[in-house]
C-alpha cells in the first residue's frame, strides 16, 4: 500500500506565510514512516517540504539534530521554515545527486566517494555527542535485535525460544558496552541513499545529510556498519574491508573496534529483518520483502565472527538456512 503522494492540505497557506505563495508542489518521495516530502518550485528557487504528519510524525527531533549538526560544520538541511502543529517544515534542496545512484553509474567513483563519507564520520566522531541524546543502550539494542523473532519468525512460520535470543544477546553486547570508544552522535540511517552529493566540496567534503531524526548517543561503529552493511544497496566485502581499515586508520579506535561492529551489524542486520518483514505484514508494504536475501547473507556474515559466537549457535538451533532468506507472498507478487 503506497503512501499517497497529495500535498497536505494546509501545504499551500504554509508556503505562502514562508514567502512561497504560489509554488509549484511536485511529489519527490515517501519512505517507510509516514513521512512525505515534495519539491517546491519557485521560478529558479527550489526547496523541499517535509509532511511528517502529527501524531504519527514529530519534526522536533529532525530539527534539533539538523540544528545541531550544521553548528558543527556538517551538511544538514538548513530549515527555512516550520508549522510544528501541522508537521510541516520547509528544507534545504540538497539537489538529486544521491551517493547511491551516483556510484552505480560511476563504479570506479565508488572506493573514492565512500572514503569521503568515511571520512565525514570520523570527523563527526571527534564531537562529544549530542548532550540531550537518548543513550543507545542495552534497552534499545535487546528490544530492536526482538523484532526479528517477534516480526520474521512467525511469518516464516518458525516458533523459536526468545527468551534464549534475549540471553544469547546479553553475552555478546558487553563487547560494545565495554569498549573503550567514545560515545558519539550516532545518525543511525548513515547510508548511500540518505547522503547526498554536493556542489560545495568545501562544505562537509561535499556531502550532504538526511534522515537523522532518530539519533542516539552511542558506539561509532554502528553508523560505519550502517554504511558498509547497506540494507539497500550492495557493498562488496572488500569495500566493506577497506573503508573499515581506512576508518581505523582516520579515527581513535580500540583493540575491540572491530569485534564491536560486527556485533552492531549482526544487531542492526536482525533489526532490519524484522522491520521490513513487519512493514510487509503490518503496513502493507510488500517491497520491502525483496531486500530480505541481502540483509540475511549480511546478518550471516556478521555471525560468522567469533563474538558472535552465542547468537550464532541461537541462530543455527532456531532458524535454520533455508528459512534464511525471503518471504513470499500473494501482495508481494502483485
Amino acid at each position: 500500500m503506497a503512501v499517497p503522494m497529495i500535498p497536505p492540505a494546509g501545504a499551500p497557506a504554509f508556503l505562502a506565510a514562508a514567502g512561497w505563495k504560489g509554488a509549484q508542489i511536485l511529489p519527490l518521495a515517501g519512505d517507510a514512516s509516514f513521512r512525505r516530502y515534495f519539491r517546491i518550485v519557485d521560478g529558479d528557487r527550489r526547496a523541499i517540504l517535509m509532511d511528517a504528519p502529527p501524531p504519527h510524525e514529530d519534526p522536533r527531533p529532525f530539527i534539533a539534530v539538523g540544528e545541531w549538526l550544521c553548528g558543527h560544520g556538517f551538511a544538514a538541511p538548513a530549515i527555512l521554515a516550520r508549522d510544528l502543529a501541522q508537521g510541516l517544515v520547509l528544507l534545504e534542496d540538497f539537489g538529486d545527486a544521491r551517493v547511491r545512484e551516483y556510484v552505480d553509474a560511476a563504479p570506479e567513483e565508488e572506493m573514492a566517494v565512500y572514503t569521503r563519507a568515511v571520512d565525514l564520520l570520523a570527523l563527526l566522531h571527534r564531537q562529544p555527542a549530542k548532550a540531550d541524546l537518548p543513550p543507545y543502550d542495552r534497552a534499545v539494542y535487546q528490544r530492536e535485535a526482538g523484532l526479528l523473532p517477534e516480526w520474521f519468525c512467525p511469518a516464516a512460520g518458525l516458533d523459536v525460544d526468545q527468551e534464549s535470543y534475549i540471553a544469547a544477546w546479553d553475552q555478546v553486547l558487553p563487547i560494545v558496552e565495554g569498549d573503550a570508544a567514545p560515545v558519539v552522535t550516532v545518525l543511525r540511517d548513515y547510508h548511500a541513499e540518505n547522503i547526498m552529493l554536493l556542489p560545495d566540496h568545501a562544505r562537509s567534503h561535499g556531502l550532504g545529510l538526511l534522515d537523522f531524526q532518530d539519533a542516539l548517543a552511542g558506539h561509532p561503529a554502528y553508523d560505519l556498519v550502517s554504511l558498509l552493511q547497506d540494507a539497500r544497496r550492495d557493498v562488496s566485502p572488500e569495500v566493506e574491508r577497506a573503508m573499515l581499515a581506512h576508518y581505523q586508520s582516520v579515527a581513535a579506535v580500540s583493540a575491540d573496534f572491530e569485534a564491536a561492529y560486527a556485533v552492531l551489524g549482526a544487531q542492526r542486520n536482525a533489526k532490519i529483518i524484522g522491520i521490513f518483514t513487519r512493514l510487509w505484514k503490518r503496513d502493507g508494504k510488500p517491497r520491502y520483502l525483496d531486500f530480505l536475501p541481502r540483509m540475511w547473507g549480511l546478518l550471516e556474515r556478521d555471525l560468522a565472527h567469533p563474538a558472535l559466537a552465542p547468537v550464532a549457535a541461537w541462530f543455527a538451533v532456531n532458524v535454520p538456512t533455508q528459512a534464511r532468506g525471503p518471504l513470499h507472498s500473494d501482495e508481494n507478487a502483485a
